[in-house]
């Protein structure tokens, strides 16, 4: 594959470093959306026209109206009033605004850097696979909420959100390892023989990461923090009762709040473990060392640990959860999801940054 020319990669990688915190910020409009139970309150999915909310009291009792026809308005919310719609019609609202701009941001961006011939053509092929993925994510997001809007469902399908969730990650990941591969010198990237046990530990770790981030969304749309709001043990046991007790087991590991509450609370302590010996591993790395994996070996556990910390106070508020009232825990169950986007960037920055001893320093994609 081409390597890139650094005076040229500057500005695109800039433009794709914004778009990186762009998605990292839909993501956090997203943990607010589902947090606030505003996922439901826009029942239809335009493009376009949907861009702009209700501008005059008609169009507003409009939206309110095809609001009381969901299962979500009957079932649990048949005392909102006009004001109380609004309220959560922001945040979908804003949460699928700020999906537009992404995609306007790229659009222009991309434009403007073709005519200014900044991109090389070694770049197109990623960034037309970001584009893509960004549509898909979008077909995903409203998939997701259809899931909501049917039968007697009051909130969106758990799996379909874990679903989007883990595709908005990857659409993340992407874009960060396509901005890493413009931006850093490769003597900043870590080469020598010991490399090898680290990147294992590296890759292990990212495993296990993506099916923690999984069943934290599988947590989130089960409310799965509630069933058990105690630590260290779960409502008094290390495996409580309820837990792998659903038939067949696909549906309970996905469908049963006891056994996904059980399975996330298993993973962060296993990802800790993991960390602690990738840290171990990365201290014990002799030179030559560059100064960027000095710096920030580190990282990793420090940040997975503020994550646990998060996870467990989420936990013991959850008992104070008030129905659309923001109070503690939703401060700590944001808090916790944006540690744990910072805790996946940071394994992906490690994972570039170490590199597999049969490979060379160039920056390729």
């Amino acid at each position: 594959m081409e390597s890139y020319t650094r005076s040229s990669s500057r500005p695109v990688a800039i433009w794709v470093y914004t778009g990186v915190i762009m998605l990292l910020v839909q993501v956090i409009l997203g943990g607010i959306t589902r947090l606030t139970g505003s996922g439901l309150s826009i029942t239809e999915w335009k493009v376009v026209t949907g861009a702009l909310p209700p501008i005059n009291a008609a169009q507003w009792q409009d939206a309110f109206d095809k609001y009381r026809q969901t299962p979500q308005f009957r079932l649990i919310n048949s005392d909102f009033t006009l004001p109380d719609f609004k309220f959560i019609f922001f945040w979908e609202w804003f949460h699928r605004f700020w999906a537009r701009l992404v995609g306007v941001v790229f659009l222009v961006g991309f434009v403007w850097l073709l005519l200014k011939k900044k991109l090389q053509p070694a770049m197109i092929r990623p960034l037309i696979i970001l584009f893509l993925l960004g549509a898909l994510q979008g077909a995903i997001g409203w998939v997701m909420v259809a899931s909501g809007l049917t039968g007697d469902a009051i909130y969106v399908a758990p799996t379909k959100l874990g679903l989007h969730f883990v595709f908005a990650l990857g659409l993340v990941v992407y874009a960060f390892w396509f901005a890493l591969d413009l931006s850093v010198a490769p003597g900043a990237r870590l080469l020598n023989r010991q490399t090898s046990t680290l990147r294992r530990w590296t890759v292990v770790i990212l495993i296990l990461l993506f099916f923690q981030l999984l069943y934290g969304a599988l947590m989130a749309g089960h409310k799965a923090a509630a069933v058990a709001p105690t630590w260290p043990t779960i409502n008094g046991s290390w495996l409580p009762d309820g837990v792998f007790s659903q038939h067949p087991l696909f549906r309970d590991l996905v469908g049963n709040p006891f056994t996904v509450h059980f399975i996330h609370r298993t993973l962060a302590y296993t990802l800790f473990l993991c960390v602690l010996a990738w840290t171990a591993a990365a201290l014990h790395v002799r030179r030559p060392v560059p100064d960027s994996f000095r710096r920030l070996r580190w990282l990793p556990l420090l940040v997975v640990s503020l994550q646990i910390v998060l996870g467990i106070s989420s936990l013991l508020t959850s008992p104070g959860i008030i129905a659309h009232q923001w109070v503690a825990f939703d401060w700590l169950a944001l808090f916790h999801q944006m540690t744990g986007l910072l805790f996946l960037l940071t394994m992906v920055g490690m994972l570039y940054l170490v590199v597999p001893d049969h490979k060379s320093h160039s920056v390729t994609v």
